[in-house]
């Protein structure tokens, strides 16, 4: 296995790594909509906190030296359904053509308040 780290992750106090490599996968650790630079929540909305979790699962996908064309497989955690169209607008603008399986998974609340998270399994060339 090999770890994958973010210039942002080596200072984490959760005991996990932002993605692990194994028998040719990345598993990508779920992403919030976290600014990192600033360790708030970005603002705008479920629109700009979508963004900002896709961009943070793209600093993970990066640093493994992949692309979001790899991503096999993503879980979107959302602590409101209704926010579903929005979630999915900002998704399918990120991806574009390309379809990953997906789950979109309504929970309570996420953690620092955070509306999503994501998570990612993509291949390793």
């Amino acid at each position: 296995m090999e770890e994958v780290h973010t210039k942002y992750s080596r200072n984490s106090k959760g005991h996990y790594v932002p993605g692990m490599i194994h028998n040719d996968t990345l598993y990508i650790s779920g992403q919030l909509s976290l600014d990192f630079e600033t360790g708030k929540i970005v603002k705008g909305g479920i629109a700009e906190e979508t963004k900002r979790a896709l961009s943070n699962m793209e600093l993970v996908l990066n640093e493994a030296g992949l692309t979001k064309e790899d991503v096999i497989m993503v879980r979107l955690y959302t602590s409101d359904v209704d926010n579903w169209d929005v979630i999915n607008d900002e998704y399918s603008k990120y991806f574009g053509t390309h379809k990953p399986a997906r789950a979109v998974v309504p929970t309570k609340e996420l953690h620092y308040g955070c509306l999503v998270e994501i998570e990612a399994v993509a291949a390793v060339k």
